[in-house]
Formats: structure tokens, sequence, C-alpha cells
């Protein structure tokens, strides 16, 4: 039995591995992404069974009193947290998991100070290594979690030199893990790179906008697996390795399609200061009319309900400002509503749309919206021109014709959905204020486009009203 233990540990660890992939493969569906994650915490509730099956595990009381704890601060913050929070929760979760892998590493570098041995130079760099990704991200997950839930500005926060600043304090933890390596360990000089670590990640994170926080969160996410991946190598546990390598891989590829959907590099997004993350810019009163030379047609909740209601086909496009407004059980309510009277309804989801990768996929998903009527930018945009009717709901940027045309432009170059190739246009809004780019949308002005001033969730509501007197 004393031999076959390790063995099923270890096979243990090989099918919790299989499901991960398996569950991995899963969530990149969004008909298949539940079963996914069922697989995913089966896997995950496998390994945890397994660890504790190791000899080498001490203490089974305090474990068992810490998954308990966990277990119902994670029941009770799924139950109360709204699902247009969930990117702030994400944010938190990422932090919470660099903390608990730069934990991991000093607990198990402490131990050298008890013991007054030295370590050798790759238990070294890889406890460094842990400390340094998870501390970055445990403190950058905080500053964006707090730009996400309005407690600090959305906009990016510089000052001169900042970056050389960033890159100093690079360089100072990695002369001084350099120094740890080659000579005896001081407790404060642990101590010191540990708190450079946590530095840093502030510094990461606020010079980049509230908009970008889609891409922070994935790259924040990659980061919390490499450093579970690096806190599995301090502790020689194989299934800590292969789930943080895991996250850290997935992570990172979305954070390039991220990067993509917004035609900017991952550079760009660190480093550039972009946008003012707040949405705000040129407004202008709800009651439309021109601005300069351009001119704003308006359109009333009953006009708008007439010519979605006697469409053949509509094209939803929701954006932030739904999330915003908790619009989508209104949405999903006006989509029955026109499904009856024989329109087809489809919905264009943009990769960056929201606050988080698949914001509108899982605020749809909430309201029961089917799978099959959720396309993706690239699948809905050939589909437009016999389009009747696309209707934008608090999106801005992803929807801006100057994309594709203003070479001076900031967002240029950027994949849009492509609604101004619809016979008509539909805007809810509250009024022209430009998006995250601080870009005046040329779609707003065209002669295709009405504009149907006020919050989302009212406009919507009072549309459902309307479409069902038809």
């Amino acid at each position: 039995m004393s031999d076959f233990l390790p063995t099923g540990i270890q096979l243990s660890y090989l099918v919790a591995a299989s499901l991960f992939f398996v569950g991995l493969k899963r969530l990149g569906s969004p008909a298949t992404a539940r079963q996914g994650n069922r697989l995913a915490s089966i896997a995950m509730l496998l390994a945890i069974v397994a660890t504790l099956l190791d000899r080498q595990v001490l203490n089974h009381q305090m474990i068992l009193v810490g998954i308990a704890i966990g277990s119902v601060i994670g029941a009770i913050t799924a139950q109360k947290v709204a699902m247009t929070s969930m990117p702030q929760l994400v944010g938190l979760f990422n932090g919470l998991g660099g903390a608990a892998s730069a934990l991991v590493a000093m607990a198990e570098f402490w131990h050298y100070f008890d013991l007054t041995a030295e370590p050798n130079a790759g238990s070294t760099i890889t406890v460094m290594l842990g400390v340094l990704i998870g501390g970055v991200t445990f403190t950058g997950s905080l500053i964006a979690f707090a730009k996400l839930q309005g407690l600090i500005s959305g906009s990016p926060i510089t000052f001169p030199l900042q970056q050389p600043f960033n890159a100093a304090l690079l360089a100072s933890f990695l002369i001084g893990s350099g120094y740890l390596v080659a000579t005896s360990p001081t407790p404060s000089l642990f101590l010191g790179l540990v708190a450079i670590s946590l530095v840093l990640g502030i510094m990461f994170v606020i010079p980049i906008g509230g908009g970008d926080m889609p891409v922070v969160i994935s790259l924040l996410n990659s980061f919390s697996g490499l450093a579970a991946s690096a806190a599995g190598f301090v502790v020689m546990n194989n299934m800590l390795i292969i789930a943080g390598a895991l996250v850290g891989a997935s992570g990172i590829i979305l954070t390039v399609i991220m990067c993509k959907g917004m035609n900017r590099s991952l550079a760009n997004v660190l480093f550039a200061a972009f946008g003012t993350g707040e949405g705000g810019g040129t407004a202008t009163a709800a009651g439309g009319g021109s601005q300069g030379d351009k001119v704003v047609r308006n359109i009333d909740p009953e006009e708008c309900a007439m010519m979605l209601g006697y469409a053949r086909s509509v094209v939803i496009v929701p954006g932030y400002g739904m999330a915003v407004a908790q619009a989508q059980h209104s949405i999903r309510e006006l989509a029955d509503q026109l499904d009856k009277m024989g329109v087809e309804v489809k919905y264009a989801i943009h990769p960056v749309a929201g606050r988080m990768p698949g914001h509108m996929n899982v605020l749809l998903a909430e309201a029961n919206v089917p799978y099959d009527a959720l396309y993706d930018m690239d699948d809905i945009n050939p589909q437009f021109e016999e389009t009747d009717v696309a209707l934008v709901i608090g999106a801005n940027d992803v929807v801006n014709p100057s994309a594709e045309s203003q070479k001076d432009s900031p967002i240029y170059g950027m994949p849009i959905i492509q609604v101004d190739r619809a016979k008509h246009a539909i805007v809810i809004k509250r009024s022209l204020s430009t998006g995250f780019a601080g870009v005046d949308n040329e779609l707003f002005y065209r002669d295709k486009t009405m504009m149907l001033f006020g919050s989302a969730k009212d406009m919507v509501s009072k549309l459902v009203a309307e479409v069902k007197q038809l």
C-alpha cells in the first residue's frame, strides 16, 4: 500500500491534468463553457484530494479549515456579486492567486533562515521568480480592480521618467536576487526584494487606462498562472506546475487575441498611456440636432419600435453601456418580442467590448440569450449588407467607421463591427460623448443612423412596450 500511494497520487495528477485540458477546450465555446467549468472543477477537486493523501503534507486540519473558509467566501461572493461586476471580481481573483503563489515561495525560502542552511542556486532562482511574478500580479490586480470599481481614476496615471523608474525597480530586483544566489541570504534583503515586487506591480498598472483593462486582466491572469507554476517548482508539485502552465499559456493567448481585436501591440497597451478610461469627451445635449456641421438624426421609441417590428432582420450590438445600465434582460425581452413577430434577431459580439474578455457573452448568457444567436465579429460583418436594422446599445469605439477610413485616427486599423453597412442603424446612447479612445464616432452622423438618447435599460424597456402594441 505504501508503495502504491505515490504512484496513485501521480496517476491522479495525470487524470486531473487531462481533465484540465478537456475543460479548457470546452471553455472555448459558450455552448460548452458550463461543462468545461464543471470538468475543470472536478479536476481541481481530484488534485486537492490527491495532494492531501501525500504523506509530505503535514497539517491536514489547517488545510481543511482553509478550504472550508475559502468555499464559504466563494459561495457568498458568487451569490452577491452582480454579473456587471465580474471584471472586478476576475481581477481580484487574479491578485489573490498571485499573492498565494508569492506566499508559498516566501514561506519555503524562510525555512532556510530558520534552519540556518543555505539554499542552492536553483531553489533561490525559483523562489525569486515566484516572488516577482506573484507580487506584481497581486498589487497590479488590486490596481486593476480599483480602476474598474471606480475607487481610483480610470485615466492613465503618469509622471516624468515613469518607465525608466519601473526599469530601475526591475533591475534592482534582479541584481538583489543575483546577490541572494551568490551569497548567504539575509532576511532584510529578501523582504526588501518582496517589497520591490509589490511596488513594481502598482507602477506597472497605474499608467494603463481603464478601457484597456480587458487586456491587463488577461495578462495578469497569465501572470497568476506563471506564479502558480513557479510555486509548483518551489514545493515540487507536478500538478501545480501543469495547472499554472495552462493558465499562463491560455492567458497570454487571450491577451494576444485582445490586442489583435484593438489592432494594437501589447507594448502599446502597456506603455502608451492611451485613452481616458472614463468614456468622456465631446458630449452634447441629448436632444441631438447638430454638432458644428454634423447633423444628428433623432428617433423616438415609437418610431424605433416600428422600424424593428417591421424589419426582416435585426442585429443587436451590445457594448459597455449595456453592462453599466444592466439592460441585458430587457434586451432579451425585446428580442423575444421581435422573434414572435417573425423578425430574425442576431447579436454581434466584438472581442474587446466591455471590461473583460467575453464580458458581453457573460451578460447575455445571464439573460438566457441562446448561444446560437451570438456571432463573432468576423462572422457577422459579411451579413450587415443584408441586415435591415443594426441596433447599437451602449457600444462606441467598436462600431466607429473612422477606424477603417481615417488614417490619422488613433483607432485606425482596429477591426470594428461594420454596422454602418446595414440598411439602417439605431444607436441607443446617453449622449454623443466619445468612447475610451476619445475619438468622435462618425457613425452618429451618417445618413442611415438615428440616435435614441437615454439610458439603455430605460430605452429598451420602452421599445418592448411599443413593440407589444404593434
